[in-house]
């Protein structure tokens, strides 16, 4: 059976096969109610929602390779498909190392913490550890590929923490030959540069569009 369209896409970007950089707009259905979105490459963007095609490409001015992230244009979709913007996140992946984390981790017992709660909303199969001072998470987001998400203690910032985090994510994925994705938001020099330097490379940015909590998918 052929893989799902974002799947099979995000599939071929983790390969280094990225869209033709050709300055179009492809449209794709959602995988699943949860998943909307657009998902940006070098010239090429991937809008991931179930709207009416035809009205997408009536909101994109031609030619302006930066319209699908216009914050015009997401307010719209969103108001158009009854969702809400997140922000426009740097898209990053790295693949899963072999061996226990270089970092000491425990399972958490319970999963209120608020960083958990807002993976638990946005991700199924969410899996949750904790160091000294911090929180690692890995969870199935957008067609299902498995996403980190971690937090620091204020009091261990700039200790190379959020480092020794996304690096140990990494030795935590429970499969060994599909990728490890992570968004970024491009103001956080911070945690751009701890998931630099533990080995994930850039491949994109994305927007993701989802439902207000009171309203979930079922």
């Amino acid at each position: 059976m052929s893989p799902e369209p974002v799947a099979a896409l995000l599939q071929d970007v983790a390969a280094g096969k990225y869209p033709p950089p050709d300055g179009t707009v492809t449209i794709m259905p959602q995988p699943s109610p949860r998943d909307a979105g657009v998902l940006d490459f070098t010239a090429h963007a991937v809008i991931v929602t179930d709207a009416d095609p035809d009205w997408v490409r009536a909101q994109l001015p031609e030619g302006d390779l930066g319209a699908p992230l216009r914050p015009d244009f997401l307010q719209a979709l969103g108001a158009r498909t009854g969702r809400q913007a997140h922000s426009i996140d740097m898209v990053c992946l790295a693949w899963p190392r072999p061996g226990p984390p270089p970092i000491a981790l425990t399972p958490m017992a319970d999963d209120r913490h608020p960083r958990v709660q807002r993976a638990l909303r946005y991700r199924d199969d969410v899996r949750h550890w904790q160091a000294g001072g911090g929180v690692v998470m890995l969870g199935r987001g957008m067609a299902g590929r498995w996403e980190v998400a971690l937090e620091v203690d204020p009091d261990r910032r700039g200790q190379g923490l959020g480092r020794e985090l996304a690096l140990a994510a990494r030795h935590l994925m429970p499969e060994v030959d599909a990728p490890l994705w992570a968004q970024i938001s491009p103001g956080n020099a911070a945690s751009v540069r701890a998931f630099l330097a533990a080995g994930y490379q850039p491949v994109g940015s994305e927007a993701l569009l989802t439902v207000a909590p009171a309203t979930e998918w079922s």
